[in-house]
């Protein structure tokens, strides 16, 4: 695990019964079981490329759809953020990202929506609808006074009978860095490799103000909308597939616009999405790292990633494995906000080399620089742990269970669980487990699951 300096906080009676509930957990009955850089929410970098006629033709026929969005401060013209969006009904109803109106939907005191159309229409825009598991949002577009507005020939999306085939060539528009609208040729790559959602692979570039414009097909209908990039990388970005942007406009196309903070949506959105997120992770068996003496709980590789690294086996000091697994996608909930995802890291040490008493120094200074998180964060508590002394399935090991809750989210928390082995004088293991955005509830099934992944084989001591 990565070295951050942080302690471990007492948190009395409750958290002793915290992890007294873990623990007991595992002793009625829950059996031991024997998936980078992640895409930030904005958009990033056309090419100077020249077009084709194709891109030249779509970009004709779709200009008037086109909207780019913009976030101005409530009191004044000053703009915070840009990103761009596109007409799907004629009544006015177009399609963004949930993250390019993010700011008007949790602090609509503070901000307010406008729209600007490639061929110069202007106005004010109304949040209908809020998609925060798919980086979506339905918004109305209306006049200066709210009077309704039209478009004659709104954008239509390709039926879900007709699937893009690996290779072929889509084009995505929208409004980068606030310069001028803008098309970008690239081709489709079929879905990212362990996603818990779907989300499409695209081979082309995208830059910041793009966030929520439509990717058509060659025959101008939409496949996709943007929605971020990979960062230091070359033409690799990401997609939203277009029908969950068609189901968010056909559910809720009669919806009236929201009035006051969206965090209640935000919130049921989100344990939803953790719900499933956390059944689907806990239904898996866990997998063996292979030691010799320990058993620990290694996840597998469906909708995490995992990478590793050890130290050079020349090295006379400590030697050291370590495992780290992690979603790659997280649900981006506001500025300096994301979660709804898990990691998995472990490490194991051999201090042979180093002796008894050297070892235990710099085995328990890791233990003591795992980061719990900020006490001043301004999105969640401070954490509140318990630490205990157990026996995990005959491993003698110290735990400590960590809890957040987001104070804008009520029943949301994050849980964090460490664990090392107490058993040896020069061998050991740290083992961590994160869930970001879950239910209390579930923070406790979590913790008990990744505990009873642990364990010593054959009976060494």
């Amino acid at each position: 695990m990565i070295d951050r300096p942080v302690g471990v906080r007492s948190w009395g009676f409750w958290g002793r019964w915290v992890l007294a509930c873990v623990v007991a957990g595992l002793a009625g009955g829950v059996a031991a079981q024997a998936t980078p850089p992640k895409p930030e929410p904005q958009a990033e970098a056309p090419d100077a490329a020249p077009l084709s006629a194709t891109a030249r033709r779509l970009f004709d026929a779709s200009r008037a759809n086109l909207v780019q969005v913009r976030t101005l401060l409530a009191q004044q013209d000053s703009q915070a953020s840009v990103g761009s969006g596109f007409v799907v009904e004629a009544s006015g109803l177009l399609v963004s990202n949930y993250h390019v109106v993010s700011q008007a939907a949790l602090e609509p005191q503070r901000y307010r929506l406008r729209f600007k159309t490639a061929d110069g229409r202007q106005g004010k825009l109304q949040i209908v609808a809020i998609d925060v598991r798919r980086d979506l949002a339905l918004l109305r577009a209306v006049g200066e006074r709210d009077e309704p507005l039209t478009w004659p020939a709104p954008l239509s999306f390709r039926p879900a009978q007709e699937p893009l085939a690996k290779g072929d060539r889509i084009y995505s528009l929208g409004h980068p860095h606030d310069v001028a609208f803008a098309i970008v040729e690239g081709n489709y790559n079929g879905l990212v490799e362990r996603s818990f959602d779907d989300l499409i692979y695209y081979a082309g570039a995208l830059n910041p103000g793009m966030s929520g414009g439509p990717v058509l097909d060659d025959r101008g209908r939409v496949v996709a909308v943007n929605v971020s990039t990979m960062l230091f990388s070359q033409q690799m970005s990401f997609l939203i597939p277009g029908r969950f942007a068609e189901g968010l406009w056909q559910r809720s196309r009669e919806a009236k616009p929201l009035t006051g903070p969206a965090w209640p949506q935000v919130r049921d959105q989100l344990l939803g999405y953790t719900d499933e997120l956390v059944q689907a992770f806990m239904a898996q068996a866990w997998g063996d790292w292979g030691h010799a003496h320990y058993r620990m709980p290694i996840p597998e590789e469906q909708f995490l990633r995992c990478w590793g690294r050890s130290a050079d086996p020349r090295s006379k000091g400590l030697q050291f494995s370590r495992s780290q697994c992690r979603q790659d996608h997280a649900l981006f909930v506001g500025e300096g906000l994301e979660t709804g995802y898990l990691e998995v890291q472990h490490e194991v040490y051999d201090g042979k080399a180093l002796g008894a008493w050297r070892f235990a120094r710099q085995y328990s200074q890791s233990f003591r620089n795992e980061n719990l998180g900020r006490a001043n964060d301004r999105h969640r508590t401070a954490p509140h742990c318990s630490e205990s002394f157990i026996d995990a399935q005959g491993l003698p090991a110290r735990a400590v269970v960590c809890l957040k809750a987001y104070r804008k989210m009520p029943g949301v928390h994050d849980v964090t669980v460490l664990i090392t082995a107490v058993d040896r004088e020069t061998e050991g293991l740290l083992g961590r487990f994160d869930a970001r955005g879950v239910r209390f509830e579930s923070a406790l099934k979590l913790a008990r699951h990744f505990i009873a992944g642990y364990g010593r084989k054959g009976g060494q001591s």
